[in-house]
């Protein structure tokens, strides 16, 4: 075969993978921004306690959830309880399908982040008051908004942040995580230095129980030693 022939046959042949590439990463662009979410995006990390403990205790939970809403205060206590020796990591998984307002709950506590307050409206939307208001209305952004004022938040910038993407971002980064974990979806749901940790172990005949919060971790700290 002729030698010219072949140089040229290759060189259509390079450009022609070219355009190829070209295309599919324009397609792959416009897939991304399509979805509202970044391949960069990484989960969450809502970090309280000791950040350099070797045991963590990572919740993945539903602001709307009336489990999680029971299990708040005894969770509160166990985080004061072992704020010096063990980190304690909030994470989100709202069950839109069974709670309408959870994705909302989870955007008011990210936009509140982003305003360095995640943890001051993680447990103002799971105070009992609150919670019982906003979990049912029809419309809960007044009420977030209203929460926002409270902790002194720039109210402008939480309601932009509230809608948007990177705001979704963040929800989307951990339900993905989560279902890394190949766990059934469900609030709450614990990991014990990334193991999956029942509720079966966290309660006693009254609901969910400082003691046995204490009994994991104790027996985490001590194999940590």
């Amino acid at each position: 075969m002729d030698k010219r022939f072949l140089a040229i046959l290759a060189v259509i042949v390079v450009g022609f993978a070219g355009i190829l590439v070209v295309n599919n990463h324009k397609n792959n662009t416009q897939n991304s921004s399509s979805t509202g979410t970044t391949s960069a995006s990484g989960a969450t990390q809502h970090i309280e306690g000791d950040a350099t403990s070797k045991v963590t205790l990572v919740e993945y939970g539903d602001y709307e959830c009336p489990v999680c809403e029971s299990y708040y205060p005894v969770v509160q206590q166990v985080q004061q309880q072992y704020n010096a020796t063990v980190k304690f990591q909030f994470r989100n998984l709202p069950l839109s399908s069974i709670h309408p307002n959870a994705l909302a709950g989870a955007r008011a506590a990210e936009a509140a982040d982003m305003q360095g307050k995640f943890w001051q409206m993680h447990d103002t939307l799971y105070s009992s008051s609150n919670w019982q208001q906003w979990s049912t209305s029809n419309d809960p952004q007044p009420y977030f908004t209203q929460y926002a004022t409270s902790l002194g938040l720039n109210v402008a910038k939480f309601n932009s942040d509230y809608k948007s993407i990177a705001v979704n971002d963040r929800i989307q980064a951990d339900l993905a995580a989560f279902s890394k974990t190949g766990e059934q979806e469900a609030t709450p749901t614990f990991f014990l230095n990334g193991k999956y940790l029942s509720n079966a172990n966290l309660v006693d005949n009254n609901g969910p129980s400082v003691a046995a919060f204490s009994k994991a971790l104790d027996a985490a700290l001590k194999s940590a030693q």
